[in-house]
């Protein structure tokens, strides 16, 4: 495991190269309160680092943080904030923050944080668990349950090989047993089984024969397809279920969020004047 002041090195090195976070999570959620956001945990020269600051480089490095174990990240953040504050000193020491290249690289970051500030409070904090449940039970009240087949399958190269399996399977022997012994297919191993599919799932004609089977029943006549021949058993029929709410609710979230934000960016774009200078960029419209 690498060490606590190498992983605060490569912190520090990845803000360099940090990419824009998709959603901006407020410092206030990552705190108890204001007195806490306001906590100094180190002094650097004249400069302070806060609980606030924490959290913000918390909300930066989500994914190399979840490389580093729980009671670790708190130390490593601080050193990474020290670091950070160091050089951040040293760049104002040699007049950096009056550059031409400094300052317009601080207007790209200002906009960027008030984006995902908009972001927090116009788009992603108007979705709340009520909107996601809305729009779950409105796609699951359109929801076409489909009928769905769990089988068994025995895939062999000939079709004489089939029919021997059928008449063993007439005079009483198991599917899955003969499934393991003879069939050539992937889920020979497992005795056939498929699990539960629906149609469309499968080519034609081994669909066209598993769908006509009662459950339990299983093919009296081998089913020729591009992979060979089939003996096929169809062990249950159901209706589709829809997903359960917890399954879907953060890709709802983010179908919603998706919807707001091309409404939100419409609407302003709709109130502002926009003239695109650059050709390539108007070409490209």
């Amino acid at each position: 495991m690498p060490s606590r002041s190498r992983v605060s090195a490569a912190l520090s090195a990845a803000f360099l190269l940090l990419a824009t976070p998709s959603v901006m999570v407020p410092a206030s959620a990552l705190a108890e309160d204001a007195a806490v956001e306001n906590n100094v945990l180190a002094k650097v020269g004249d400069g302070v680092i806060r609980e606030s600051d924490l959290a913000f480089m918390a909300e930066d490095f989500l994914a190399e943080l979840r490389r580093v174990p729980e009671d670790q990240r708190r130390p490593i953040l601080v050193s990474a904030l020290i670091d950070m504050l160091l050089m951040s000193q040293a760049a104002e020491k040699q007049g950096l923050a009056e550059s031409e290249a400094f300052k317009t690289r601080m207007n790209f970051l200002k906009m960027r944080a008030l984006r995902d500030a908009y972001v927090q409070e116009n788009i992603a904090g108007a979705i709340d668990e009520a909107a996601i449940k809305a729009r779950y039970d409105k796609d699951t009240a359109d929801f076409e349950a489909s009928e769905e087949l769990k089988a068994r399958h025995i895939l062999v190269k000939t079709e004489d090989e089939a029919k021997d399996i059928i008449k063993q399977l007439d005079d009483g022997a198991d599917f899955a047993a003969l499934a393991k012994e003879k069939s050539t297919g992937p889920s020979g191993p497992n005795g056939g089984d498929l699990g539960f599919f629906t149609k469309g799932r499968m080519v034609k004609e081994f669909e066209d024969a598993a769908f006509q089977l009662a459950a339990g029943e299983y093919t009296k006549e081998p089913v020729q397809t591009q992979f060979g021949w089939h003996v096929i058993k169809v062990e249950e029929r159901r209706k589709q279920e829809p997903p359960a709410f917890d399954q879907v609710k953060d890709r709802i979230r983010e179908s919603l969020m998706r919807e707001k934000y091309i409404e939100s960016v419409a609407k302003l774009k709709e109130d502002a004047t926009i003239e695109r200078l650059d050709e390539a960029a108007k070409k490209s419209e």
